[in-house]
């Protein structure tokens, strides 16, 4: 009895650990995610080696490893803070979403116009800050403000994203518009920073 039992027991647990596995897989391709900022392209927000969490369920549910969408649950919005594949080689980007689907938008020495309006900034305590979303985020201009870009009309199903290091940040204005399947998720937060735990929204 006991031989027979042995290779069923084995298999049942070759089952449960590739069942596991599958689970865990999925929940990190579709559900969420940790990512290590490998650049300062998003500096003051995000620095270098810091580690972020996302939720890649943000903008929907999609099959694992793909760009298909089973259930779309909400819209990239201005402000956001995005993971997306680079549409200049398949590398893993953090970048923010300045302009989305029907904005006109235009960048000169890196400050923002959107719909003809300029995007207000204003500096407190030697930090300089934009208004995009709800809550006002730090930017830089310590290396210029990089590329201008535009006028030019987002496409729909397209999203405009640039770095808040604005003067060191290969971003939109060099690679164009991004596909909105190509957002693999929204960045929620730093989780570690400088090698010490400490949760900062973005």
């Amino acid at each position: 009895m006991g031989t027979i039992e042995r290779p069923r027991s084995r298999r049942r647990d070759l089952v449960s650990v590739l069942c596991a596995a599958a689970v865990a897989f999925t929940a990190r391709a579709s559900l969420a995610d940790h990512y290590v900022v490998p650049s300062g392209s998003m500096e003051p927000t995000v620095a270098v080696a810091d580690r972020i969490l996302v939720n890649k369920l943000a903008y929907g549910l999609r099959v694992p490893d793909t760009h298909i969408y089973l259930a779309r649950f909400g819209e990239v919005a201005r402000g956001d803070v995005v993971v997306l594949a680079s549409p200049q080689g398949g590398t893993v980007l953090l970048k923010r979403v300045v302009a989305v689907a029907g904005d006109r938008v235009q960048v000169r020495s890196g400050e923002l116009e959107i719909n003809g309006a300029p995007i207000a900034m204003s500096r407190h305590g030697g930090t300089l800050y934009e208004v995009l979303g709800a809550t006002p985020h730090p930017v830089s201009l310590d290396h210029g403000g990089g590329p201008d870009f535009g006028p030019a009309l987002v496409p729909h199903g397209h999203a405009l994203v640039m770095g808040d290091n604005r003067g060191n940040s290969h971003d939109g204005r060099a690679f164009g518009f991004v596909d909105e399947s190509a957002i693999l998720g929204r960045a929620v937060g730093v989780f570690l920073h400088g090698g010490s735990f400490a949760w900062t929204p973005l």
